[in-house]
C-alpha cells in the first residue's frame, strides 16, 4: 500500500499517545528527518515526559523545523498533534517556507493505545489523557483539508505493516533533464515570428489537419524547446501560437511555464470575471470561433502548467517573471504569483504601470534563471539571470536562448502589433544592467572567512585576517574594479641544489616534472622586468560596452597586485595605443573574432616600476657595502705591513676580498636591469601568455602555441615588443635535457636572470593532484640581488639550502586555480563580484607569511 508524499514537504504525524507514530517514523524516514517532541523534552530536561518544559520543547521543535525547511529538507514532526491549535504553528511554518503540509494520521484504536502505554516506562498518566486525545483526533479528521493540509493519509492498524512511503518528484523538479534546450521568450500571439524562429533553430514544422492541434513539430536531435509563457494576446494569431505550442508539448518537443496573460486567459475561459484588456478581448474573440473542446483544452493546458521548471541539476531555472533562489523548487500560491508577476513595490510609474522590485539585483543563486515578462530592447544578463522578452509584439524581436551554449537566436518582428505603455528603450542606459549593478561591489561579499569553489580545486579557504589584508589593498590601491579580471599566481623556485656554488639549478626543476609524469616542458628565458597584465580594446566603445568604463580609455596595464602600472597617464595612453596598433596590424580582432585581449607580460626595464625599491633599498646596500668593504680591505692592508707572517691575517684578507667581489657582483647584478625611461621608446614588453579574448580563455592551448602566437607581436612592433626565447624539452631525451641546462648556463653567464620551466600543457594533474604550473630557476648572480651580496659564501649557502618550498608551492597551486577561474567567469559574463571573488582570493593568499625571497 503506497502513500505518496512530495519529495520536499512538512510531514505532520497525528495520533494519540501509543498510536505508534515514533515506530512508523523510524521505519519510513531517516533519523535526521524526524523531529520528536519527546526528544526535545529530553534534550531540555533529561526527561522526555517532563510536561513542565513542553512549551520550550515545542519552541525547539519549531526552530529545528524552520532551519530544515529553509534548507530545503523534508521534515517530519513526531508529536500527538491531535488538536487544531497544536497543528496551526506547523501549518504556518509550511506556509512561510512554501512547502506542502502532509498529514499522516494513525487511527490506532483507543484500547491498543492504552495497552501500549501500560508497557512503556514513564507513561503513568491516566487513561483519560489517551481517551481525550482519541476523541480530539476523531473530531479533527473531517477538517484537516480545511485547515490547509494538501495531502492527508489515514493509516489503520491492519494496514500499517503494508505501508510504503513513496516520495514523489516535485512538479518543478526536472533536474535530471540536462538539455540542450532552446528557451523562447514571450511570444504574445506572434505566430509568424514563432514559426520563423523555430525554423531558424532547426525545428521542422509539418501541418497535420485534424490531429495533434494541427501540427507535428520535430526538434533537432536531442534538443527541446522551453517557452517562458505569455503565449497569447497583442499579436496577430494567438490561436495559432496556442495550437503550435500545445502540439509541441503534447509530443514532448517542448515544455512551457505559464505567463500572466496565459493565466488571465484561463480564468476568463473558466467564466471568472476578468478585465479583457491588453489584447485579451481579441484573444477571446478568436477563441470563440473555435470549438468548445479546443477552448477547454486550452484552459486545461494552462491550468496544468507548473509555475517554474528546474533543469540540469539545478543549473537552469525557467519562470515567466523570474524566481528568487529562496522560492525555487517550492510550491505555494505565493510562488506561483511570483512566477507570474514578479514582485512590485506597491508604487506606479509615470505610465501608470506597477514598479517592479528588482529581485535580480539581489540574486545570488547558482542556477541561471531565464525569464521574460518585462520587455526590453535586447536580452539582459544580471547576476546569473536573463530576461529574454525582447518585445516582439511591440515591434522588437522574438528571442531564444540556446542552453547550455548561451547563444542567442533572434528574428525581428514583422510589424508592431501593439503600442507599449512604457517604451522598450525607456530604461536604456549606456551601461548594461550587469555593469550598472556592479558599479559598487558589496562589502559583505568580501569580509570574514570565505570559501571559494573553482573548477580545479573544489574549495579554497580564506581566513579573516587574509581577507582583511586583501580589502586594504584592493580598496586603497587597486585600479577600477571593472578592469580587474585576473591576477597571476606566484611562482615557486626549483628545489634547492646541492651542487657547489649553486642554490638553484635547472636539473632540479626538470627532474621535478619528470617525477610528476610530465613528458615535455617548455623552458622560457626569464626577463628581469615587472609582471604586468595588459588589457587592450579595439576602441573606447568596446571598453565601455564590455568593461563598463567611461571616457577615452582603450585598456589598462596593471601590476600583479592590481595596481596601475604607470603613474603618467600620457605614457600609459601612448603605450596602450602602440599595443592596440600592433594587434590591429596582425588582424587579431578579425582572426580571433574578439574586440579585446588580455595579455600576461613582463615589462622592462625592472627600474620602470621598481625605481623606488632600487633607490631606497638596493642602491644604499650597494653603496654602504662597497664603502665598508673598501675601508676594511684598506685597514687590513695597513695591518699586514706590521704582521706580514700572520696566517690568520692573510686568511682574513682573502675572505674580505671574496666579500668585496661579492658586493661588486651585487651592484653589477641590479644595475644591468636598470636603464632610464624617458619616453615610450625606452620600454620593452615581453608577453608570454595570451590570457583570454571575448570568445574564450586560452589556458587550454600549450605554452609553445603561446610563444609562437605572441612572437608575432615582436615581429610587427619591435619598438615595444620583444619575443621570449624558449626551448621545448623532451624529458626522456637526456641530450635535450643537457642542452637545456647548457642554455641556462649561457643565459646566466651573460647576465640573464635565468629561466622558467613549465609543463608544455598549461594545466597538468596527476594522481597526487595539480602539478606546479611553472618553476623558476634563477642564476647565481641574480640570486645575489635576492639573498644578499654574500649569499654564496659557503657558510651562508649551507644555511640557505635549508629553505622550505611547501608553503610557496601550495600558494602557487591555489592562486593558479583562482586565476583561471576568474578568467572563465569573466569570459562567461558572470557578475563582477564573482570574478572579483577569485581576484580577491589571490590578493588574500598573497598575505600568507611566506619568505618573499622564494
Amino acid at each position: 500500500m503506497e502513500l505518496g508524499i512530495p519529495e520536499f514537504c512538512l510531514v505532520i504525524l497525528i495520533g494519540a499517545s501509543g498510536a505508534g507514530k515514533s515506530t512508523f517514523a523510524q521505519r519510513h524516514f531517516k533519523p535526521t528527518e524526524i523531529i520528536s517532541s519527546d526528544t526535545c523534552r529530553a534534550m531540555l530536561a533529561d526527561d522526555e515526559t517532563d510536561q513542565a518544559v513542553s512549551a520550550d520543547a515545542f519552541d525547539l521543535v519549531y526552530t529545528i523545523a524552520a532551519k530544515r525547511l529553509a534548507l530545503g529538507r523534508l521534515t517530519v514532526i513526531d508529536a500527538t498533534n491531535v488538536q487544531a491549535a497544536a497543528r496551526q504553528p506547523l501549518l504556518a511554518l509550511a506556509r512561510h517556507y512554501h512547502v506542502w503540509p502532509v498529514a499522516i494520521v494513525l487511527q490506532t484504536p483507543e484500547r491498543v493505545c492504552l495497552e501500549r502505554n501500560v508497557g512503556r516506562a514513564n507513561r503513568n498518566f491516566g487513561d483519560f489523557v489517551v481517551k481525550r486525545q482519541v476523541d480530539n483526533l476523531r473530531r479533527s479528521l473531517r477538517n484537516l483539508r480545511d485547515e490547509g493540509f494538501r495531502v492527508v493519509h489515514s493509516v489503520t492498524p491492519e494496514h500499517v505493516d503494508a505501508i510504503e512511503i513513496v516520495r514523489q518528484r516535485g512538479w518543478s523538479n526536472r533536474k535530471t533533464e540536462h538539455g540542450p534546450f532552446d528557451i523562447i521568450g514571450d511570444v504574445h500571439g506572434c505566430y509568424p515570428e514563432l514559426e520563423r524562429l523555430l525554423l531558424e533553430l532547426g525545428y521542422s514544422i509539418n501541418l497535420t489537419p485534424g490531429h495533434n492541434y494541427g501540427f507535428m513539430v520535430t526538434p533537432p536531435a536531442g534538443r527541446r524547446a522551453v517557452f517562458v509563457g505569455d503565449l497569447v494576446d497583442r499579436g496577430p494569431d494567438s490561436v495559432g501560437v496556442l495550437r503550435l505550442v500545445m502540439s509541441m508539448v503534447e509530443t514532448g518537443a517542448a515544455l512551457c511555464v505559464p505567463g500572466n496573460h496565459d493565466d488571465k486567459l484561463a480564468r476568463a475561459l473558466a467564466g471568472r470575471k476578468v478585465k479583457q484588456t491588453h489584447g485579451l478581448a481579441e484573444t477571446m474573440q478568436a477563441l470563440a470561433e473555435t470549438d468548445e473542446a479546443f477552448r477547454q483544452a486550452v484552459r486545461q493546458f494552462i491550468e496544468g502548467m507548473v509555475s517554474h521548471l528546474i533543469f540540469d541539476d539545478g543549473k537552469l531555472v525557467v519562470a515567466h517573471a523570474g524566481m528568487k533562489q529562496a522560492l525555487q523548487g517550492r510550491m505555494s500560491k505565493h510562488v506561483r504569483e511570483f512566477a507570474l508577476y514578479g514582485e512590485t513595490t506597491g508604487e506606479t510609474d509615470e505610465f501608470g504601470l506597477p514598479v517592479r522590485y528588482p529581485w535580480a539585483k539581489e540574486y545570488r543563486g547558482e542556477g541561471l534563471v531565464v525569464y521574460g515578462h518585462t520587455p526590453i530592447p535586447q536580452p539582459e544578463w544580471l547576476n546569473n539571470t536573463l530576461d529574454i522578452d525582447t518585445g516582439c509584439a511591440f515591434g522588437g524581436a522574438l528571442t531564444a536562448l540556446r542552453y547550455p551554449e548561451r547563444e542567442f537566436v533572434q528574428v525581428p518582428a514583422l510589424a508592431q502589433y501593439a503600442i507599449p505603455k512604457r517604451p522598450l528603450e525607456y530604461n536604456a542606459s549606456q551601461l548594461a544592467a550587469q555593469q550598472e549593478n556592479d558599479h559598487v561591489l558589496n562589502l559583505s561579499d568580501f569580509q570574514g572567512k570565505l570559501k571559494i569553489s573553482t573548477s580545479l580545486m573544489s574549495q579554497i579557504n580564506l581566513r579573516e585576517e587574509q581577507t582583511a589584508a586583501a580589502l586594504e589593498v584592493i580598496s586603497r590601491f587597486a585600479i577600477e574594479p571593472q578592469w580587474l579580471m585576473y591576477l597571476p599566481p606566484t611562482m615557486s623556485p626549483s628545489e634547492t641544489s646541492q651542487r657547489d656554488g649553486f642554490l638553484e639549478h635547472p636539473a632540479e626543476a626538470l627532474d621535478y616534472y619528470r617525477r610528476a609524469g610530465v613528458n615535455e616542458v617548455v623552458c622560457e628565458a626569464k626577463h628581469m622586468g615587472s609582471r604586468a597584465i595588459v588589457i587592450i580594446c579595439r576602441d573606447s566603445t568596446v571598453a565601455q560596452a564590455r568593461f563598463g568604463v567611461f571616457g577615452e580609455q582603450i585598456g589598462v596595464c596593471y601590476t600583479r597586485t592590481g595596481r596601475r602600472f604607470f603613474n603618467d597617464p600620457e605614457l600609459e595612453t601612448a603605450f596602450l595605443q602602440r599595443v592596440q596598433q600592433a594587434i590591429t596590424k596582425l588582424n587579431w580582432w578579425e582572426n580571433f573574432d574578439s574586440t579585446w585581449f588580455a595579455l600576461d607580460c613582463e615589462l622592462l626595464p625592472w627600474s620602470a616600476k621598481a625605481q623606488d625599491l632600487i633607490r631606497k633599498q638596493y642602491a644604499p646596500v650597494g653603496v654602504a657595502a662597497t664603502a665598508s668593504m673598501s675601508a676594511a680591505q684598506a685597514a687590513l692592508q695597513q695591518t699586514v705591513t706590521r704582521m706580514p707572517e700572520s696566517v690568520e691575517l692573510q686568511a682574513l684578507i682573502a675572505h674580505t676580498q671574496l666579500r668585496q667581489q661579492a658586493v661588486q657582483g651585487y651592484v653589477d647584478a641590479y644595475q644591468q636591469y636598470c636603464w632610464p625611461v624617458q619616453s615610450l621608446d625606452d620600454l620593452r614588453l615581453a608577453p608570454f601568455h595570451l590570457l583570454a579574448c571575448e570568445q574564450r580563455p586560452f589556458y587550454d592551448r600549450d605554452h609553445e602555441w603561446h610563444m609562437q602566437t605572441l612572437a608575432a607581436l615582436a615581429e610587427t612592433e619591435p619598438r615595444l615588443f620583444i619575443a621570449t626565447e624558449y626551448r621545448v624539452v623532451d624529458l626522456h631525451d637526456q641530450a635535450k635535457v643537457e642542452q637545456a641546462i647548457e642554455w641556462w648556463q649561457s643565459l646566466t653567464a651573460a647576465g640573464g636572470e635565468g629561466m622558467v620551466v613549465k609543463p608544455k600543457q598549461w594545466v597538468v594533474q596527476n594522481a597526487r593532484g595539480l602539478v606546479q604550473p611553472a618553476i623558476k630557476c634563477r642564476g647565481p648572480e641574480y640570486l645575489r640581488i635576492i639573498y644578499g651580496p654574500e649569499y654564496d659564501l659557503p657558510e651562508n649557502l649551507a644555511r640557505l639550502r635549508k629553505r622550505g618550498l611547501s608553503g610557496k608551492r601550495s600558494l602557487a597551486l591555489r592562486e593558479l586555480a583562482l586565476g583561471l577561474e576568474a578568467l572563465d567567469r569573466f569570459v562567461n559574463r558572470e557578475p563582477l563580484r564573482r570574478v572579483h571573488e577569485c581576484v580577491f582570493g589571490v590578493l588574500a593568499l598573497e598575505s600568507e607569511p611566506v619568505d618573499p625571497r622564494l
